[in-house]
């Protein structure tokens, strides 16, 4: 990279570390039952709903109870359960219709990430009627509070609950991009292990490396905090201890518990400390090839660590020290390598691939393209790279 664009990156996003006492940023309030929720949508005087989920979700009913109780109390109830995975403009077009034919305040996001994101994205069209979502990409583009947001997530990965990040897909050119602004952090969440049984373990597995990214780019980035690191430190502990058991036995309540706190304070870290690479290439493969998010980042994780180099090893060697997977007596630089060999390790016990065939050697310099555009100057990674190490990432996930 060239030193005026090197200078510009570093530039912007020291304005931006500098400024993060003074922006914003809010964690929901936590609710702890249906009952709560109900209390809180009547004590702000709403009367019609829209919940926002997937028709997964809804045929496994674990959207039953919480619709039972909004009914029972009189209040109206509207569904959208036309999310899919990477949801898109279509999606949010289709939520957005809803929202207005039946007079909703209100809208509960409930399922993973992409429940999430087109119920936050529903919001911030709600709350800008003449903004297409192209028109709110990138930061500070609302600038409108948003209906009234809870958030029940039902996978632990994604963190989306804690966070001011919506990433959409067009349905048309099948461009990925993350809309990012303070009025999208749910006002409240909702955080029931119970939820999360019914997971695949290959669900498990992905939403819960998802987490683990957040974390890890969270802390390894140039604009952390003290209560971001702590997050990140907690969050990759709890994943290294429990997400084993939560693939291993789905019915451990503790471990997918625990899975829950561990996304939740992942997205806390990386809402205020961004993301890197990482996330950059996983988007692109999203948006092109509508490979999951979270099994993309699990892939992505260890090749993008290893050639960010010793710039990462003694942060990865503080993580590794937190996460108690060696002691403060092993050399940085070892502590490092070993952490990634972790990350490896787990994903192969986990049977996540090593490698992403589905990538086309045509596309990758566009999509290396997207990659930069998206990450510089916003994400305040370790070392900054160009299209050409970019490139040699996608050709590293592609054969393995």
């Amino acid at each position: 990279m060239n030193l005026f664009k090197k200078l510009y990156c570093r530039t912007f996003q020291f304005i931006f570390r500098v400024a993060l006492p003074i922006l914003p940023y809010r964690e929901p309030i936590l609710l702890k039952s249906n009952q709560e929720i109900i209390d809180t949508l009547q004590r702000h005087n709403k009367t019609s709903v829209l919940l926002v989920t997937d028709r997964a979700i809804r045929n496994l009913q674990l959207t039953q109870s919480l619709e039972n109780e909004i009914t029972n109390h009189q209040l109206k109830l509207t569904v959208y359960d036309g999310t899919v995975p990477n949801p898109t403009t279509d999606n949010v077009a289709e939520a957005l219709t809803l929202y207005h034919e039946n007079n909703c305040d209100c809208i509960i996001a409930f399922g993973g990430g992409s429940a999430m994101d087109c119920a936050k994205a529903t919001g911030a069209r709600v709350a800008r009627p003449k903004k297409s979502l192209a028109q709110m990409k990138g930061i500070l583009k609302v600038g409108k509070k948003i209906p009234l947001l809870i958030a029940i997530p039902t996978t632990a990965g994604t963190g989306s609950e804690t966070t001011l990040a919506a990433v959409i897909t067009d349905s048309q050119t099948r461009h990925k991009y993350a809309i990012n602004d303070f009025p999208l952090i749910p006002s409240y969440a909702t955080l029931l292990p119970e939820l999360t049984l019914g997971l695949p373990p290959h669900i498990t597995a992905t939403t819960g490396m998802d987490a683990l990214t957040h974390a890890i780019e969270a802390y390894i980035g140039r604009s952390t905090t003290k209560q971001t690191r702590t997050y990140a430190e907690c969050a990759v502990k709890d994943i290294f201890e429990n997400l084993p058991l939560a693939y291993q036995n789905g019915n451990n309540l503790v471990a997918r518990n625990n899975m829950l706190k561990a996304a939740y304070y992942a997205g806390v870290a990386f809402t205020q400390s961004y993301v890197g690479y990482v996330h950059a290439v996983a988007h692109s493969l999203g948006g092109k090839y509508n490979i999951p998010h979270g099994l993309a980042n699990a892939i992505i994780l260890p090749y993008v660590l290893r050639k960010y180099g010793r710039k990462v090893y003694r942060k990865l060697w503080q993580l590794g020290v937190k996460a108690r997977l060696f002691n403060r007596e092993t050399p940085p630089e070892v502590g490092a390598k070993l952490f990634i060999q972790k990350i490896d390790d787990m994903n192969r016990a986990m049977n996540i691939g090593t490698s992403i065939p589905e990538i086309k050697e045509q596309d990758i310099p566009a999509l290396a393209l997207t990659a930069m555009k998206e990450a510089n100057p916003l994400y305040p990674v370790p070392v900054l790279w160009t299209t050409k190490e970019l490139t040699a990432i996608y050709h590293e996930v592609k054969n393995g």
